[in-house]
C-alpha cells in the first residue's frame, strides 16, 4: 500500500524532503518532518495517519557495534526519544511505562546491559517480549552504523480505539482506510456499505470524510449491534442509518448511492467456490441496482479468481479501475475499485 501511504503522508504531514523507500524493505517508507523529534506536537500527526500500521522515530548512530550505544550521550538521546513517545499517549492511559528491545541477539549481554541502562535513563521498566515502548535496533541501511527505532504508540495504529465491539473476521482498520482512500471520497457522496458487519468501513469512511448520507446493511442482528457500538464510540453514529435486511432479498435502499463498499465473508461462511461465485456475482448485481450512473464500488475479497470470473461476464455493469493486493492477518486480500458502466467489455483496463 506504499502509494496510498505516501499520498496520505504528503497530504497530512509537513514534510521537508521527499518520501523515501527503505532499502531491502517493501513494507516501510521514511518521511522527514520539520523539527522532527523536537516535540510531541510535531509527531502527533504521524500517529493520526490512518493507512499505516505503526510509526517509528528513527535515530541514526555512527557506531560500529551496538555496544557503543551504551555511552552516556547516546543513552540520553535514546531515552529522550522514549520519553517523547510516552508523551504522545493520552494522560489517562499512561501505557508507556515499560519497554522492550527487538533485535537480533536481544538476549545477549550487550543488549541486556543496554536495556538496564535505558531503564535507568528513561525511567521505564524493561519487560522483554511485552514492554509497551518498542525499540528496534538494526544495522543502518547504508551499510555502516546502527539505527534505533522507537515506536510512537504502545499498540499498532491499526488497533483503533473506537473498536469497542469485537467481531470474528472483522476487517483490518488500516486496510479499510486504504479502501476508503481508493474510493476517492467526497463530502457530497451518498455512501452504502453492503454486508456492513461490525462497521469498520463505515467508521473509517466517515472519519476520513463526511458524507451526504451513509447507510449500512446486514442480515445479522448481533452484527448490527456491534456496528452500532463501534459507530457510537467513533462519534459518527448519528450520521449512519443501519438496516437489518438481506441484500439478496429485495432490499431497495433509500435512493441511489455514489459509493458502495462490500467486504464479503470468506472461510467457513462460504464453503465452496461456487457458493463464493454466487455471492460475488450477487453483490455486483445488487450494487449495480443500487448505484448512481457513475458510482464507485469498492470490494475487498480474498477470492481473486472468482472476482475475475465475475468481472469477465459480458452482462456485467462494472469496470475495473484499480486493484491493490494487501497483507492482512496472514492473508493477501485484494481491494478492487470499480466504476459503474453500461453493458460493455469489462477487462479493457485490467492489469493483473
Amino acid at each position: 500500500m506504499a502509494e496510498i501511504v505516501v499520498a496520505e503522508a504528503i497530504e497530512r504531514l509537513r514534510l521537508t524532503a521527499p518520501v523515501r523507500a527503505v532499502p531491502e524493505r517493501d513494507d516501510a517508507v521514511v518521511v522527514t518532518l520539520s523539527a522532527a523529534g523536537r516535540s510531541a506536537d510535531t509527531l502527533k500527526p504521524v500517529c493520526d495517519l490512518r493507512t499505516i500500521v505503526a510509526a517509528f522515530l528513527v535515530l541514526d548512530f555512527d557506531v560500529p557495534r551496538p555496544r557503543s550505544l551504551t555511552s552516556p550521550e547516546r543513552l540520553q538521546r535514546i531515552a529522550a526519544a522514549m520519553r517523547l513517545a510516552a508523551r504522545l499517549e493520552p494522560a489517562e492511559t499512561e501505557q508507556m511505562r515499560s519497554f522492550r528491545i527487538e533485535a537480533a541477539g536481544s538476549d545477549s549481554r550487550v543488549f541486556q546491559e543496554l536495556s538496564r541502562r535505558l531503564a535507568e535513563s528513561a525511567g521505564m521498566t524493561a519487560v522483554p517480549g511485552s514492554g509497551a515502548c518498542v525499540l528496534r535496533v538494526r544495522r543502518a541501511p547504508a551499510g555502516y552504523g546502527w539505527q534505533v527505532l522507537i515506536r510512537l504508540s504502545p499498540r499498532p495504529l491499526s488497533v483503533r480505539p473506537w473498536r469497542v465491539a469485537g467481531f470474528p473476521g472483522a476487517l483490518n482498520a488500516t486496510v479499510a482506510a486504504a479502501a476508503v482512500r481508493m474510493s476517492r471520497p467526497r463530502r457530497t457522496d451518498r455512501v452504502l456499505n453492503l454486508m456492513c458487519g461490525s462497521g469498520t468501513l463505515l467508521v473509517e469512511r466517515l472519519l476520513i470524510c463526511g458524507a451526504a448520507h451513509a447507510a449500512g446493511v446486514d442480515h445479522d442482528r448481533e452484527v448490527l449491534r456491534a456496528s452500532d457500538h463501534n459507530l457510537s464510540a467513533a462519534g459518527v453514529r448519528e450520521h449512519v442509518q443501519l438496516h437489518l435486511a438481506d441484500v439478496n432479498d429485495g432490499w431497495a435502499g433509500q435512493g441511489s448511492y455514489d459509493v458502495i463498499f462490500a467486504d464479503p465473508p470468506w472461510g467457513d461462511k462460504v464453503r465452496t467456490p461456487e457458493d463464493a461465485f454466487a455471492l460475488h456475482r450477487m453483490l455486483l448485481h445488487r450494487a449495480a441496482e443500487l448505484a448512481t450512473p457513475k458510482a464507485r464500488l469498492v470490494i475487498i475479497t480474498h477470492r481473486v479468481k472468482i472476482m475475475r470470473r465475475c468481472l469477465a461476464e459480458p452482462s456485467g455493469r462494472w469496470r475495473l479501475i484499480e486493484e491493490k493486493r494487501v497483507w492482512a492477518k496472514g492473508h493477501h486480500p485484494r481491494i478492487y475499485l470499480l466504476h459503474r458502466q453500461d453493458n460493455r467489455p469489462l477487462l479493457a483496463n485490467y492489469r493483473p
